[in-house]
């Protein structure tokens, strides 16, 4: 007896994971006939049953097998207040930390520098202002900062970015401003990677700055803490080190 109960759980089972994916087959072939030009990265069940996750981009979306209506937001477990979306939405926007161009980048190190993030930053924004001198109280750290002017904001912070950049001591010239507002004696003449940063910034989805890229891929978006980055640092450091 025991094993018959045992043989219709499974044929149970088996029945459950063959509707589940027939819906979801049924699924990805209406997304690729209702919207031939949207890349569908992945398919995927839900908890709520009828509901699937389709990944599009770096955008979470979920639907139902037709495909033909979206909700964007979160699916919570009320049990525990559990989001069920946030960790998936999160490694969506992660960036591949080795494909910045670092040689387009102000770079700091400060101790042994192990510990590394980049910053994307607009020399006249006032949030940036505020998380440079958080950055200077940070140990064992390399900070590669690529200059983001927004001049629909700042019109004279594309001019300002150039003219750091070509200072004999450009890492001087940019904390000097941003720290002290002390102007850049530089023509901004010389060959510089303002725009190119620019560009890489709306590729990277980036709308506003500061943002922070730790070396797992993770943004943090704004002026935060000395004390909050050291964290993040050190976690994403032991990490690193039980992958090892």
């Amino acid at each position: 007896m025991k094993t018959f109960k045992k043989l219709l759980i499974g044929l149970t089972l088996s029945a459950s994971v063959v509707s589940a994916n027939a819906d979801i087959a049924t699924l990805k072939a209406n997304l690729k006939k209702n919207y031939p030009a949207t890349k569908v990265a992945s398919v995927d069940e839900t908890p709520i049953k009828g509901v699937y996750e389709v990944v599009l981009g770096k955008n979470l979306a979920y639907t139902d097998e037709t495909g033909e209506f979206f909700l964007f937001g979160d699916i919570i477990r009320m049990k525990d207040q559990s989001n069920l979306t946030s960790p998936k939405r999160d490694e969506l926007k992660k960036i591949d930390f080795s494909s910045l161009p670092i040689k387009d980048a102000i770079t700091y190190k400060r101790g042994d520098g192990s510990r590394k993030l980049a910053v994307f930053s607009d020399p006249q924004c006032p949030f940036c202002k505020r998380l440079e001198p958080e950055l200077m109280k940070l140990d064992n750290v390399t900070i590669y900062v690529f200059t983001n002017p927004l001049v629909s904001l700042h019109p004279d912070a594309r001019n300002i970015s150039k003219k750091i950049w070509c200072s004999k001591d450009k890492q001087k010239a940019w904390r000097e401003y941003l720290v002290s507002s002390i102007e850049p004696t530089s023509d901004g003449m010389c060959e510089n990677p303002v725009d190119s940063n620019v560009q890489l910034s709306r590729e990277l989805g980036f709308d506003g700055t500061p943002m922070t890229i730790l070396e797992d891929g993770s943004v943090v978006a704004g002026a935060v803490s000395a004390g909050e980055l050291d964290y993040k640092l050190d976690k994403v450091a032991i990490s690193k080190a039980n992958k090892k």
